[in-house]
Parts: C-alpha cells; sequence; structure tokens
C-alpha cells in the first residue's frame, strides 16, 4: 500500500445495541407508511378526479423498503463488523433510498392533504431564504459527496462508529443529504428558486466526479483512515464507485423524466388573438 495510509487490520466498532435497534427502524418506517397512505387517501377523498399517483405512492413505499433493507438484518449486522457493509448501507440510505421517497412527492402530497390557511403557511415557508438555500443542489452537493472526504479521510468515521449513537447519526446524516440532493435535482416537489437543467447537470456531474476519485483513492489506500483490513476498505470502494455510478445514473433519469420546459409568459396578443 502506498506509504501515508492509515488502514489498520481490525475493526473496533460498536456491535449492535440490542432488539430496539431492529424494532426501532421497523416502527419508525410503518409510521412513515402509515402517515403518507392516509395522507393519499385524504387527497384521494378530497378530489376523486384528480386523485393521487399510484407510481408515486409506490415510489415513496420502495424507498422505505430500501431503508428497511439497509437498517435490519443481515446488511445492518454486517455493517457493524464490515466496512463493506457499512458501504452498502451508505449505498441505500444516501442515494438510492432518497431517490425513490423524493418521487413520492411528499410535500406536494401534504400540501393537497392540508386545509388551505396551513397549505399557503408551508408555501410561505418554502419561498423562505433558508429554505431556498436548502433546496439548491449546491448544498446537497456539499452535504452529500462533499461530506466523504471528511468523512473517510481524518478520523471522523472511526470516531463516529464507535458508538452506536454515531451509527444513527450517521444514517441520519446520509439520508437527509440524499433526499435534499435528490430533491434538489429531480424533485417533482416544488422548489422555488430552483436552478435550470444545466446547472443541476452540472452539480449531478460534480457529485459523480467526486464520488469517483474517492472511491478510487480509497480502493489505492491514499490518506484513508479508516480502522478496517486492506480487503474490506478495497470492496468498499468497488461498492461505491459502481453502485454510485448507478445511482447517479437513475438520479439523471428522474432529471429528464421530472422536468418540464419553462412556460413563455402569455401575452394579451396571444390570449385574444385578433380576429
Amino acid at each position: 500500500m502506498p506509504d501515508g495510509t492509515h488502514m489498520r487490520p481490525h475493526m473496533h466498532h460498536a456491535e449492535g445495541g440490542g432488539a430496539w435497534e431492529v424494532l426501532l427502524p421497523v416502527l419508525a418506517l410503518l409510521v412513515c407508511a402509515g402517515g403518507y397512505l392516509l395522507l393519499a387517501r385524504r387527497v384521494r377523498r378530497r378530489n376523486p378526479v384528480r386523485g393521487w399517483s399510484p407510481w408515486r405512492t409506490a415510489g415513496f413505499c420502495a424507498g422505505l423498503l430500501l431503508l428497511a433493507a439497509a437498517l435490519l438484518p443481515p446488511v445492518a449486522a454486517l455493517a457493524h463488523r464490515d466496512f463493506r457493509g457499512h458501504m452498502v448501507q451508505h449505498m441505500l440510505i444516501g442515494m438510492y433510498a432518497p431517490l425513490a421517497l423524493v418521487l413520492g412527492a411528499p410535500m406536494t402530497l401534504v400540501l393537497r392533504a392540508l386545509p388551505a390557511p396551513r397549505a399557503r403557511r408551508l408555501t410561505a415557508f418554502l419561498h423562505s431564504a433558508p429554505a431556498r438555500l436548502l433546496a439548491h443542489p449546491v448544498t446537497g452537493l456539499l452535504l452529500s459527496a462533499g461530506s466523504l472526504v471528511p468523512l473517510y479521510f481524518t478520523p471522523l468515521y472511526d470516531a463516529l462508529t464507535a458508538r452506536p449513537a454515531g451509527h444513527w447519526l450517521l444514517h441520519a446524516h446520509f439520508l437527509l443529504a440524499g433526499c435534499l440532493f435528490a430533491h434538489a435535482v429531480a424533485g417533482p416537489d416544488p422548489a422555488p428558486g430552483r436552478p435550470g437543467v444545466r446547472a443541476r447537470l452540472v452539480c449531478l456531474g460534480c457529485a459523480i466526479a467526486v464520488h469517483a476519485s474517492v472511491a478510487q483513492l480509497m480502493y489505492g489506500g491514499f490518506w484513508v483512515t479508516v480502522d478496517a483490513p486492506v480487503p474490506q476498505v478495497q470492496g468498499a470502494a468497488e461498492i461505491m464507485y459502481y453502485g454510485g455510478d448507478i445511482a447517479e445514473l437513475l438520479l439523471a433519469a428522474a432529471l429528464v423524466a421530472t422536468w418540464r420546459p419553462a412556460r413563455a409568459p402569455v401575452t394579451r396578443h396571444a390570449a385574444h388573438p385578433a380576429r
């Protein structure tokens, strides 16, 4: 391995915390699924003609299933003892599940299910400066792909995974950052101030480049500070390289599928042509 690598022969991460590490994710995912289905039912009852797309419901439920696969055995158990298991979790929680959840358009569902006064207040918040900043693809890029460098090339990863609470904090970061980036790039939900397709494609291209670079450096053992055997780190790098490519291609496909051309303003002459 190149000089400067800090990979050590064994991992000393915290083991699972017991039955609650299974029950808590199951309960949380069931609550999310039940809430989404109840809101979808309310929207269909309120407007039977327009209803709610079953494809969006399927997308959201698929995202929850991907989260379940990542947070429950056997993947969760493997992640505690094998860095490759952690990387599978990373891909599922931070890239694949967020895309499916975002394509479920949960914010649109909430806006349509809420009474008009509350929906207007929520819409006003979505137009606020903090919400616009969070919904910008650069923010999602920095939080998702940008966080990989301090995570894997400093002692941060080992420090977080030394305790069960650190694992959950890492999972929450992956999920929220992934959802923000997927929403900013290809989300069907309203995003005031979202830049055009070209800017979003540039951010997506930067994410692809960061993932590929981190994976290649990790595979070569350059500056990696992960306490794991070399074969595990190299296997995890391959999972990141190929799994990240597939996820980002899916995100690009979602961008194309959800893209709508901007409508030109209607002039009075266009609205009322001369006879």
